[in-house]
Parts: structure tokens; C-alpha cells; sequence
């Protein structure tokens, strides 16, 4: 178990926002900062609409927000940090910046993380104090329910340091992913961006509607998928011989011309059909109405699959 108990993170949107409710959900200290002290209602508010779901996933009776502080100097934020979680903007010029900034009035021995769903961290701990602690830590949205967080280490990384976020992570409830090295948009968002890429295609071309793409995914594969990642699945797919027989039997297929990993031009035509299709699908439902059904279900979900996922992995 992880000896860190306090965090501070860095930018309070929504990703920011969905680790200090994980981490308070995990009895961590947190130590929020963000420019403007406005932002702090925001986040306050935030943290009470998921709780309901996330004490019902974490096994939690009530949310004690003594451990929680909110700054708007990065200094003071910083200072009894054992643990930096930042999630600023997706830019190396923004990333770099700040980096140099948290490592210089950080502690000597906090790990630093990112964030980054795709930024290389060489490049951004390249002006930082001791870049040894410096690693990614690539969440996914909701923070706060989703467990997978992909660890990427930066050519400087310390194999120290990438072991104390590992265990960090999982104290926190997540199943840390360690990527060997570091590679642009790191694991799951280059899966997830040649799907985005080809559905762009499909809409372009007038094939199907957004709606017809979505239920493609959450009526097959995606039922699957949370259970089981890619490889498994054909593994299945080729019967008693497993993924053999399957490469025999489905290999061919991969000369044939079905995909265009190239993404198309994102002409206004596109964009109004992929607005126009999610309107639709949203029904005059807000964002805020959607993520609360969404994470009900991902509460359930995560409940059934633990009864299941013992057997398999």
C-alpha cells in the first residue's frame, strides 16, 4: 500500500476535478489549486453531484471534505505535497512551463505527473527540477469511476518513481497500465483515435448517422470490451484453436481495403452531421443529466463485472 496520503492537484476542471473526488474518496489530503478562487463553487458543487455514485463504488459512508483545501498560489498548494497530479491544458509550450514552475516549489522527492493524454513527457519535464520524478499519469473520464491510468515514463524517469506512482494509483482504486516507453497519444487514445477516424469516414461518406455508430459499438463489441479488450475477443473468435485459427481463418481480411486509417478533412458538412447526430441522441437531455445516468451505470457495471473478472485476468 501506498505510503503517500498527500495530493495536490493542479488545474480543477473536469479532469482535475475527478481525481481530488477520487483521492477524497480515498482518505487523501488534497491540495486543489486553480487561478481563480470562483472556480472553487464550481468544483464544491461537482464534488456533491457525484458523490452519491462514488460512495456506492468505493464502499464509502460520507464525504469529509476536511481533507480538502483549495488554493490560488501553485507555492502554497505545492509545499506538503507528496504527490503532483496536473491536468492543464494539452500543450507542450503551457506543460513545459508550468513543470518548471511545480518542480521548483515542489518537494525535492514528489513525484510529479501529468495528466497529458498524449504528449510526450520528455519534452515536458524537459525544464523541470529533478525530471527523474517526473511521469504521466493519463486518467480517463469520469476520473473519479473509470480505474485504468496509463503510466508513461519520460527518458529521464526514474524506475523508482514510476513504482511509487504504481502503487500510489492503486491505492487509490486504479489498475495502473505501464507503457515500457514513451510514444505519442501513449495506448488507448491511438485505439481509441483510429476508431474516431474510420466512424469520421463512414458519417462523411453518408453511410450511417453518429446514432447508428454509437449503438455499432454498445450493442456488440462495447459489451465485450469491458470485459475483455480486443485481443481476447478473436482469441474467443477462433473457436478451440483460439486466436490460430482465428489469423487463419480472418488474417486475409487485412489486405482487403475495408478501413481508411488517414482521417478526412473536417469539412463543415461533417461537423454539422456529427453535431446534428449527438443532438439527436442527447433528446433535449443536458450534460449534467447524461453523466449522472452514465455513471449509475458504470457504478452497476464495475459491481457485475468484479463478480466475472476474477475468473479471466
Amino acid at each position: 500500500m501506498s505510503s503517500i496520503k498527500k495530493v495536490a492537484i493542479i488545474g480543477t476542471g473536469v479532469i482535475g476535478a475527478g481525481w481530488i473526488i477520487r483521492c477524497l474518496a480515498h482518505n487523501k489530503t488534497v491540495y486543489a489549486f486553480d487561478r481563480d478562487l470562483k472556480l472553487k463553487k464550481n468544483l464544491v458543487a461537482e464534488i456533491k453531484r457525484t458523490w452519491p455514485n462514488v460512495k456506492k463504488l468505493f464502499n464509502k459512508k460520507t464525504l469529509n471534505l476536511k481533507n480538502f483545501k483549495y488554493f490560488t498560489s501553485i507555492q502554497e498548494t505545492l509545499k506538503d505535497a507528496d504527490f503532483i497530479q496536473e491536468c492543464a491544458s494539452e500543450n507542450y509550450t503551457l506543460k513545459t512551463k508550468l513543470m518548471s514552475t511545480i518542480g521548483k516549489y515542489a518537494k525535492s522527492s514528489a513525484i510529479i505527473s501529468s495528466s497529458s493524454s498524449g504528449l510526450l513527457p520528455t519534452r515536458i519535464y524537459s525544464k523541470c527540477k529533478n525530471p527523474e520524478r517526473g511521469l504521466i499519469g493519463h486518467p480517463f473520464n469520469p476520473v473519479y469511476m473509470l480505474p485504468a491510468v496509463e503510466i508513461v515514463p519520460g527518458k529521464k524517469t526514474a524506475r523508482k518513481y514510476l513504482n511509487k506512482a504504481n502503487k500510489f494509483y492503486k491505492s487509490i482504486s486504479m489498475n495502473p497500465i505501464m507503457v515500457k516507453h514513451e510514444l505519442p497519444g501513449y495506448l488507448s487514445d491511438r485505439l481509441q483515435e483510429a476508431l474516431w477516424r474510420e466512424g469520421l469516414h463512414i458519417i462523411n461518406e453518408g453511410h450511417a448517422t453518429t446514432k447508428d455508430l454509437d449503438r455499432a459499438i454498445e450493442d456488440g463489441p462495447g459489451l465485450r470490451w469491458s470485459l475483455m479488450g480486443t485481443f481476447l475477443t478473436f482469441h474467443l473468435a477462433g473457436g478451440k484453436s483460439g486466436m490460430r485459427h482465428m489469423l487463419e481463418q480472418f488474417g486475409p481480411a487485412l489486405k482487403l481495403p475495408w478501413t481508411k486509417l488517414k482521417a478526412p478533412k473536417l469539412s463543415n458538412k461533417l461537423i454539422n452531421r456529427l453535431v446534428e447526430g449527438t443532438k439527436r441522441q442527447s433528446k433535449g437531455k443536458s450534460v449534467t443529466k447524461i453523466s449522472n445516468i452514465r455513471d449509475e451505470y458504470l457504478v452497476e457495471l464495475q459491481k457485475l463485472r468484479k463478480k466475472y473478472e476474477k475468473k479471466l485476468r
